[in-house]
């Protein structure tokens, strides 16, 4: 069984997760519930729960001012929340999936076997564990990406770049997709910045792993593994160059 705590200030919603769980997700227990953010942090410390079904926005602070509260701790969190635009931050901070209200029964059973079999694989302790992921070559962290079909996962890692389009930014990953997602560039910088990744112009984020090489020139261009090839602005020339020597 995975002791549970639930985050909701809907009541609705709380009794209409916990059916959910009973009828579909039997290794679900769920030891308590929550209407805030203080009222859950003083859950969590007494119960130590494995996981934890988070609604972002309550009274008295978001699911992302629980998650700061609760620092170095080993839990495993799934967002469940109506508005979407939030999916890159909760990735940010390493949620191990994404729900959306009204909740589908099929993602929360999906959703549901991941925590089971991160929680079978790692049983959950009290030593501190940094919930936020950090980019290392093994490429921690995942993004869920919102299109007009629903939300994509991937790793971070697989990430080569994005371009901007207007209000759409078009992600390509290192196995030649392209995903094209509802939202724009900068959303992307503000979260990425942390995993090795630049922008060298208005319209492109790159990541530095994917670099086969850098040409001089005015501001230069830069040829990814890919073989894609992308202008580095004038403006953006210094801080690239300055990032390219810590590599």
């Amino acid at each position: 069984m995975i002791n549970t705590v639930i985050v909701d200030d809907e009541k609705k919603g709380r009794d209409l997760l916990q059916i959910l769980l009973r009828e579909h997700c039997p290794a679900i227990n769920v030891v308590g519930v929550a209407d805030d953010i203080s009222k859950a942090l003083e859950l969590i410390n007494l119960l130590n729960p494995e996981l934890i079904f988070l609604d972002i926005h309550m009274p008295g602070g978001s699911g992302f001012d629980l998650l700061e509260k609760i620092g170095d701790r080993k839990i495993n969190v799934i967002f469940v929340t109506a508005y979407h635009e939030h999916a890159i931050k909760a990735f940010k901070f390493s949620a191990l999936d994404y729900l959306l209200k009204p909740i589908d029964e099929e993602e929360l059973i999906k959703a549901v076997k991941k925590a089971e079999a991160l929680v079978s694989k790692t049983p959950v302790s009290k030593d501190a564990e940094v919930l936020k992921p950090s980019y290392n070559t093994s490429g921690n962290g995942r993004l869920a990406l919102s299109t007009s079909l629903g939300l994509v996962f991937v790793e971070i890692k697989d990430i080569e770049r994005c371009e901007a389009s207007g209000k759409y930014t078009t992600c390509f990953l290192s196995n030649s997709k392209e995903i094209i997602v509802t939202k724009n560039l900068k959303e992307f910088e503000d979260v990425l910045s942390e995993y090795n990744f630049i922008r060298i112009h208005h319209s492109h984020l790159i990541n530095l792993e994917y670099i086969r090489q850098y040409h001089k020139g005015r501001g230069g261009y830069i040829t990814m593994k890919s073989g894609s090839t992308i202008t580095v602005s004038q403006r953006k020339k210094e801080e690239f160059l300055k990032r390219l020597n810590k590599i």
